[in-house]
């Protein structure tokens, strides 16, 4: 490993450049493709409320896809040599289902699609966390994993750019908006392949378990070890729990804002610009964080991202300009990052290394629970009420929640250090 801690080795750039590629897709999915579906869906006459549950629906679905699956294939990684084969086949999975989106596809047959790329890309993400533990050091994580989603905010942005000024210069091509929508749709996953690459051909397993035969079945059985160690340490079940609770709020926020801010009445090009500052913003405050967590404890900034949610949440309930909606944006960029980041290396220090894909698939249960959770939520007290406004103030009461267990996680943790 290299010295000096403010260089990074090739392999932790190579494992950088992977949420540089997926972000471009994620960026889509908070932005130009919940749009698109909604005016498909609004040309055959779905009201906005409707659609907007569909598209909280689809997300619900395939999050719970990846709920299910996701601690059977971390446990599986965990055997020699399986973590780079799982992780490629849902890398694909997630491109292609990127690239079909650009079929002119009804809006039924089009969520199936998005779902299929969602639980690709997903999926992808429980063994790229799980890589952290092969790629770099302890005392680098925290670092590393804020450099992550830095750069994979800002490197997100340049196949955006390049789609929204495809789409925005449409009529000047003679071309539909929607067609322009359809290529963009096709950069983006062409985009998320080619700058994986490096990461493919150099990534290799460090910790892991020996090959066994039976390996499904064994599989089975060290998960079932996992979910009873867990149980056992508290320290990590309660972080866990905590984190089910705060990270429900920030991936609704983050999946449904678009269709959130058309309901309130914001137009399409605030909304894609705004959301786009927020990448752009998004890149020095996670590279902050990243170098605050060398000077302050990280749980300390995890509370400090979660109370900065609780309060966008509250400004969310009011909303219904276009300003409020780029002040938001801001805001939600400020913390967006490091809330992600120091929570996945916090987890990433307090778990046995050689089981790491096995506890990070638990950690996606509780992660993709949670935007189960709270986009179900949005999708059904939206259409009950009416208003999306309902499913926000819901969301808040998460913040909350979450805040007051991660401090119960934190002192369990404490009490284990110092016996």
């Amino acid at each position: 490993m290299n010295k000096d801690n403010s260089k990074l080795t090739k392999l932790e750039k190579y494992w950088v450049l992977y949420d540089v590629g997926n972000s471009a897709f994620i960026l889509l999915v908070s932005t130009i493709i919940p749009i698109y579906f909604k005016n498909i869906a609004s040309s055959m006459g779905i009201s906005a409320a409707n659609s907007t549950a569909y598209w909280g629906y689809s997300i619900s679905i395939s999050t719970l896809i990846v709920a299910i699956l996701g601690p059977v294939l971390g446990t599986l990684a965990d055997t020699r040599g399986y973590k780079k084969p799982l992780f490629t086949l849902f890398l694909m999975l997630g491109v292609l289902g990127c690239a079909s989106l650009a079929l002119p596809l009804p809006w039924l047959l089009f969520l199936i699609v998005f779902v299929i790329a969602k639980v690709g890309v997903s999926s992808s993400l429980i063994f790229y966390d799980a890589m952290l533990s092969d790629v770099t050091t302890d005392d680098r994580m925290d670092m590393l994993s804020s450099l992550g989603y830095a750069w994979g905010y800002i490197g997100s942005c340049i196949p955006f750019i390049l789609s929204l000024l495809l789409i925005l210069s449409a009529d000047k091509l003679n071309i539909t908006s929607g067609l322009a929508t359809q290529i963009s749709f096709i950069i983006n996953a062409a985009w998320w392949f080619l700058i994986t690459i490096p990461l493919y051909k150099h990534y290799k397993q460090i910790h892991y378990i020996d090959v066994e035969k039976n390996a499904l079945k064994n599989a089975f059985i060290r998960l079932g070890n996992t979910f009873r160690d867990i149980k056992e340490q508290k320290e990590i079940f309660i972080f866990l729990l905590a984190f089910f609770f705060y990270i429900d709020g920030v991936y609704t926020i983050i999946e449904m804002a678009t269709s959130y801010g058309k309901d309130v009445g914001i137009d399409d090009n605030n909304l894609l610009f705004a959301l786009l500052l927020t990448q752009i913003v998004a890149f020095p405050f996670a590279i902050i964080f990243g170098r605050l967590s060398k000077k302050f404890k990280t749980t300390s900034l995890i509370s400090f991202t979660i109370g900065g949610y609780f309060f966008i949440a509250l400004f969310a309930l009011q909303l219904d300009k276009a300003w409020e909606f780029w002040f938001l944006a801001v805001c939600v960029a400020m913390f967006q990052g490091a809330i992600q980041a120091l929570s996945r290396s916090y987890f990433a220090r307090i778990i046995p290394k050689e089981k790491s894909s096995e506890y990070f698939g638990f950690y996606d249960i509780f992660g993709k629970g949670a935007s189960f959770t709270g986009t179900m939520l949005m999708g059904v007290t939206t259409q009950i009420s009416g208003n999306s406004r309902t499913g926000v103030a819901l969301i808040a009461v998460m913040f909350i929640i979450g805040y007051l267990i991660f401090r119960r996680a934190i002192k369990l943790n404490v009490s284990k250090v110092e016996q």
